[in-house]
């Protein structure tokens, strides 16, 4: 993999994707990604704070460290990537998707997530609490032991996701779809659902539910 300290070729550039490259400590900070394609590439204490992308795609890439604090990325795709220790401290991500990617110990809030894929991303052990997630698709994505405190998942697909030990306090899953998932796993406290997640979570602790009465 080539270690690259300066970038010689506009990081907006469409024609030619940036292929097993790896940056390090650069400062792209207000950077206009535009639709760029990185594939494998691994990213070391990148500043991309203030950054901006619209289309652009990160394909089995690696972040260490780094920030994405404020940056705004539109339609860009995330997918089969690492972060580790990477801040997205008031970013925002519409429409985005990022499928298959793994987060650990991330500072993921605040956070504007406008609709997106988060199919199949681990996210263990992380603060998601006041977030709206409202509609984001996380089916069988991995969410053990997460705080998701005041967090709304209105009309989220959560089919098959792992609530394992997850803290839904107040959590708004009304009108979520739940298929596959295991609620008993998690800690509900005043939680919020609707009529479908109430009988699954009666019927999952044990509840005949007759709904034809």
């Amino acid at each position: 993999m080539a270690t690259v300290n300066a970038v010689s070729e506009p990081r907006t550039t469409t024609a030619q994707p940036h292929r097993d490259q790896h940056f390090r400590g650069e400062d792209w900070y207000g950077d206009d990604l535009g639709a760029a394609r990185f594939v494998e590439c691994t990213f070391t204490d990148v500043d991309l704070s203030e950054s901006t992308s619209s289309g652009a795609t990160f394909e089995r890439c690696t972040f260490h460290g780094g920030r994405f604090n404020a940056s705004v990325h539109t339609a860009t795709a995330f997918v089969g990537c690492d972060f580790r220790r990477t801040s997205f401290f008031d970013a925002t991500l519409d429409g985005c998707k990022l499928v298959g990617s793994t987060f650990a110990d991330c500072t993921l809030r605040p956070l504007t997530v406008v609709g997106g894929s988060w199919l199949g991303v681990t996210i263990r052990g992380a603060n998601l609490s006041r977030l709206d997630l409202t509609g984001v698709d996380l089916r069988e994505a991995d969410l053990s032991m997460s705080d998701l405190t005041l967090t709304s998942l209105a009309r989220a697909r959560l089919d098959r996701a792992v609530l394992r030990q997850v803290k839904l306090d107040r959590t708004d899953l009304r009108g979520a779809s739940l298929d596959g998932v295991d609620l008993a796993a998690a800690e509900l406290r005043r939680t919020r659902l609707d009529l479908a997640g109430a009988v699954l979570l009666a019927e999952l602790q044990g509840a005949d539910v007759d709904t034809s009465a």
